[in-house]
Order: C-alpha cells, then structure tokens, then sequence
C-alpha cells in the first residue's frame, strides 16, 4: 500500500505511537516509562492493523487482542506480536503504580525495543521510519541531568 493511500487512522495511530514513545523517554518515573514504551507499540500495532486487516463477517468470533490480530496479519511481526504480548501484565501493574513490578533496566530495554518496532511498522507501511534509536540515550541522558 502507497503511503499517500493509508488510512488516516494508519497516520494517527503512528502519530499517538511516536508520542508515547517521547513521553516514555521523558518520563520520570520507571512505571511510566515502562508502561508509556509499551503503549507505544501497542499503537504501533494498532497502525499497521488498521492498514491491513479487513473485517470477516462470521457470528460470535472469538475477540482476539491487538497482538493476536498482528500476528495474523502479519506474521513476519508474530515475534514482535509474541514479545510484547508477554509484557502486557507487567504494563498493566506499571499503570496500577507498582514500583516493583519492572527494573529501570527493563523500562529502558523496552523504550529501545518500542522504538524500533516503531521503526518496523514504519517500514512494512512503505514509510521512511522516525528518527530513531541514536538518541533515545540523548534524550535520557538529558533528563538524567535534570533530576
């Protein structure tokens, strides 16, 4: 599919995906920067689902979550669909507040790997992928200094 002829909900998804993606690695917190990168993604699926999946008109299908959908509809994410799938819990308890529930060490692993998913679904939508990675350590450095 041409860039130009994706749907405006493709272009808004990537939009509120890059947003949560600056608000994970600006965030002050590690549960917010946790849950923030994995939100990210999730819209990042929710971009390229809404580019290539199409409605199938059977009775009381079973709901299946964005990365069960991603994964059918594209398997050449399943991986990516698998990896953030197993992640879902630990967002869920980052959101409630747990301080507990993920390390700085993985709030940051995960802001990397959501940047570049990011860059992924860019790049399988035919788009020229964001500004990426190289200054995700920038970006957190310069909030280090801030504190």
């Amino acid at each position: 599919m041409a860039p130009h002829s994706l749907p405006a909900t493709t272009h808004s998804y990537l939009a509120r995906s890059a947003a949560s993606l600056q608000e994970a690695i600006t965030a002050p917190d590690v549960p917010t920067r946790y849950a923030c990168a994995h939100v990210a993604a999730l819209r990042a699926a929710a971009a390229l689902l809404a580019s290539r999946a199409r409605p199938t008109p059977t009775r009381r299908r079973p709901q299946k979550n964005a990365w069960v959908l991603l994964a059918e509809v594209a398997p050449e994410l399943g991986e990516w669909a698998s990896f953030f799938a197993a992640g879902a819990a630990k967002r869920a308890a980052a959101e409630a507040g747990s301080t507990r529930a993920v390390s700085a060490r993985e709030a940051d692993d995960l802001v990397r790997d959501a940047d570049r998913f990011l860059a992924v679904v860019e790049t399988a939508l035919g788009l020229t992928p964001h500004l990426s990675g190289e200054h995700i350590g920038e970006l957190r450095a310069g909030r280090a200094g801030v504190a």
